[in-house]
């Protein structure tokens, strides 16, 4: 899966690393994770944002992540903050603007941190 969630980061303009950070952090790289919240496959999306971002198999590992890549795109364009774009991609962007930074909801803070902590010790052959 590495080299389509590479070609993902480079065709969406994420930075190299981070959406295969995010993956990990997400699924594990299990494209048959399902949250109990009701995310799916290898990028967890909700079934709204899958329908948002035209994927129509959450299950399918390429089409999970070409709609997350889309998804994270659009959450850094929108917020202009690695962290905060990544707490959108967990909590939702309403949750973000409403916390007027990451939301304290006992997860969000965590994630973005592993997230993080994940994306800057992969190394980026």
């Amino acid at each position: 899966m590495l080299p389509a969630i590479r070609a993902a980061e480079v065709r969406h303009r994420l930075p190299i690393g981070l959406f295969d950070a995010l993956i990990a952090t997400e699924s594990a790289y299990s494209p048959w994770a399902v949250s109990r919240a009701g995310a799916a496959g290898l990028a967890q999306l909700m079934p709204a944002t899958a329908a948002e971002m035209g994927i129509v198999n959450r299950l399918d590992p390429l089409q999970s992540i070409e709609g997350g890549a889309r998804y994270l795109r659009r959450m850094l364009d929108r917020f202009g903050s690695i962290s905060l774009a990544l707490a959108a991609y967990n909590a939702g962007p309403g949750s973000v603007l409403r916390a007027g930074g990451i939301p304290y909801n006992g997860e969000t803070a965590s994630y973005v941190a592993r997230v993080l902590r994940r994306w800057t010790s992969l190394p980026l052959d």
